[in-house]
């Protein structure tokens, strides 16, 4: 990996490690299509203006459909999913659960690329991640309904989705223009729902919450992002997951006083394990646009 993409990387790495306790402090006060409104608004005030000075504008027009398609894929989708699930679970069951994509990335491009056989390694690796998956939510039954969960497993395929569509799609579409595009028609989507459940108070905290989420989680993330998947590939770029769910869990214990269950304790390494083991980076080759 180039310096520059050990830099893309680990900024994702920490990025994404967070969006899982803002989301977590939002849900108390607003409606999840509230929070989904500013999050997408907020990124598109950064990032339309930026695309469209540097004259992106007849790309984002020209491949309309497939950004609409990522958006709703990589965005629109997964966040309404997330968002309601955190309603429910911990911010920390949350980022575990996510970090299954990899796993689920792996059996994707399975399907999309001849160079993508299940070895006897990546077999064990996706075997001892559905084990973790198991110990995660059969370990913390009590606590836990049926509905939540299947929403982050959801999640775990649109996130796997959401890059293969980008690397194979929208690889003549500028960095910057996918996400301003994507964002600005998920934003428009939400409007309504969004402005219909306002509430006739919210708290600093969870205005802060709220910038955090659409300035650094959503414009800043995906202008990493983007670079970070034509730099190493959309499979490596899903490795972020490995880092997230650790630096989360933590976040969610000290922060929010989540407590440190079972399944958590025996999930989380298990899922670790099987990612690391099923997406081998020498193992990998990054999807061959088509």
């Amino acid at each position: 990996m180039s310096r520059r993409g050990v830099l893309l990387f680990s900024a994702m790495c920490v990025i994404w490690s967070i969006p899982y306790l803002f989301i977590r402090i939002a849900v108390r006060e607003l409606d999840p299509a509230t929070i989904i409104l500013v999050r997408t608004l907020l990124a598109t005030i950064v990032l339309l203006p930026f695309a469209a000075f540097r004259g992106h504008t007849s790309a984002m027009l020209k491949n309309f459909r497939w950004i609409a398609a990522f958006g709703a894929i990589e965005i629109g989708l997964p966040w309404w999913l997330m968002t309601r699930a955190e309603q429910h679970v911990s911010s920390s069951f949350t980022a575990i659960l996510i970090a299954f994509v990899p796993l689920v990335s792996v059996v994707l491009y399975r399907f999309t690329s001849k160079h993508e056989p299940v070895t006897l390694k990546r077999g064990l690796g996706l075997g001892i991640g559905i084990i973790g998956v198991g110990a995660l939510v059969g370990l913390d039954l009590g606590h836990l309904t049926l509905l939540p969960v299947l929403e982050l497993l959801a999640v775990t395929v649109c996130y796997a989705l959401g890059p293969l569509i980008m690397s194979t799609k929208l690889t003549d579409v500028p960095d910057v223009a996918v996400p301003a595009a994507a964002f600005a028609m998920v934003s428009l989507v939400y409007l309504y729902p969004g402005l219909s459940h306002l509430p006739d108070h919210v708290s600093g905290q969870v205005i802060g919450a709220l910038l955090v989420l659409g300035l650094i989680c959503s414009a800043l993330a995906f202008l990493c992002f983007f670079p970070l998947v034509r730099e190493i590939g959309p499979a490596r770029a899903t490795l972020v997951t490995y880092v997230n769910p650790a630096l989360a869990l933590l976040l969610g214990v000290v922060f929010l006083n989540e407590p440190m269950t079972i399944g958590l304790a025996v999930g989380f390494p298990l899922i670790l394990l099987g990612s690391i083991l099923a997406s081998s980076r020498r193992e990998i080759a990054p999807v061959e646009p088509g």
